[in-house]
């Protein structure tokens, strides 16, 4: 009989001659070996009808060994050793990186600044940051060892070096009333007293001497070899601020200037206009080139403010042509006193006649000798337009003596020219 859970087989009859069993269901014989546990025939709940079987599962079709079966009984790894090692090997690397960052910070000055380090340091200077020797920032470097600042009884001015003996050349005004207080000092901070050498008021140059030997003196150039729109370089101490420099072009030339206070002197000069930043305590500084040059002496800026007090820079500085300033300096150094170059005439002032009107001939004088009279009107001075009688003050004194200039002139309703040679005032 069979059903859904057991299966029985018949009973087996024993082997011939072999002992029955006495006890019903069982079998009298010797239990068979059971991989479970042993008296297994023993069990109450054995079914007597049942083989005593192991079933093995079938072996796989490609004969490979059984899928390993994991003892649930085992001790198991864990994880927890290997990451408390990661973190401990990450804080020591952590530390020894701080430390060492430490060491190289302090060797490289960290330390001793005492504070936050900033930006790069060390390496090649960039190439773009080495000022080449013709750049206007190595002409400036090259010029202000030579550039002084002039101070006298508590007034600044400027001056620059033309020997290395020490004469230094700057503007009449800036010594005017100089006593024993005339001192200089220099770009690096030095000071050196100074002594009034002479001063030619009218030309608006003096010149002075440096206590001090060794000196580096500037190149002077040729203000007739300059051009309306060439750069230049303004050097000084405007407004009290020492080794200052700027920029500017040459905004015109020949700019005939009448200059001087009320009941001083009247200064007259055909100078360079530029429109370089120029101020107080620029005057006597040097005017330079794009090469290195000094072409001119800074002397005067025009302003629209009231007084001297109120004047500021707006884009009109005017400086004394260096050919003329240096043929100045010369003489007082020489003689002690500068010469005037004059034409031999008077002229009126205040007309507007397109020109300079002679009011009197000096006989005997330049003027007279070329067949000029009174009454007649100059228009041109070698070649420059005249507006005005100072213009031609102005213009002459650009001249050296001796020199041979073309002059135009009007007489009347006719025009006619005639060559000048302009002298030395003899007063």
């Amino acid at each position: 009989m069979t059903d859904g859970w057991n299966w029985r087989r018949p009973p087996t009859p024993p082997a011939h001659g072999a002992p029955q069993s006495t006890t019903p269901g069982r079998s009298s014989g010797p239990e068979p070996d059971s991989p479970w546990w042993s008296g297994t025939m023993a069990d109450p709940w054995r079914d007597p009808y049942a083989p005593s079987a192991v079933v093995l599962p079938t072996p796989l079709a490609g004969g490979g060994a059984p899928e390993p079966v994991t003892d649930p009984d085992a001790p198991r790894r864990s994880w927890a050793p290997i990451i408390v090692i990661c973190l401990v090997t990450a804080l020591l690397a952590g530390g020894i990186g701080g430390t060492l960052g430490f060491v190289f910070a302090v060797r490289g000055g960290y330390a001793a600044s005492g504070g936050t380090q900033l930006g790069a340091s060390g390496g090649q200077i960039p190439e773009n940051t080495q000022r080449a020797p013709e750049s206007l920032a190595g002409v400036a470097e090259r010029v202000m060892p030579s550039v002084v600042t002039v101070r006298v009884s508590g007034a600044i001015g400027s001056g620059f070096v033309v020997s290395t003996d020490g004469y230094v050349i700057t503007n009449d005004h800036v010594v005017e009333g100089a006593d024993d207080s005339l001192s200089v000092s220099f770009h690096d901070g030095s000071t050196a007293t100074a002594k009034l050498i002479g001063r030619d008021p009218e030309s608006d140059i003096a010149v002075i001497k440096v206590a001090k030997s060794g000196l580096t003196p500037v190149s002077l150039g040729n203000s007739d070899d300059i051009a309306v729109g060439d750069p230049v370089l303004a050097f000084g101490s405007p407004l009290a601020l020492v080794n200052t420099v700027t920029q500017g072009i040459v905004s015109a030339l020949d700019r005939p200037i009448q200059a001087g206070e009320e009941g001083g002197t009247t200064r007259y000069y055909a100078a360079i206009q530029t429109d370089a930043a120029v101020n107080q305590g620029n005057s006597g500084g040097p005017l330079v080139d794009a090469g290195g040059q000094v072409v001119g002496v800074n002397s005067v800026i025009r302003s629209v403010g009231g007084a001297d007090t109120e004047a500021g820079n707006i884009g009109l500085a005017f400086a004394i042509p260096i050919n003329q300033a240096k043929r100045v300096a010369e003489d007082i150094i020489d003689t002690g006193k500068a010469r005037r170059t004059v034409i031999g005439a008077e002229v009126i002032t205040g007309e507007t006649v397109a020109g300079a009107r002679l009011r009197g001939v000096e006989s005997a004088g330049p003027a007279a000798t070329a067949g000029l009279r009174a009454g007649d009107v100059i228009t041109k001075l070698d070649g420059h337009p005249l507006e005005e009688g100072t213009d031609l003050i102005a213009l002459v004194r650009k001249y050296a003596p001796g020199s041979t200039v073309a002059v135009e002139y009007r007489r009347g309703t006719k025009t006619a020219s005639v060559s000048v040679t302009l002298a030395a005032d003899t007063n």
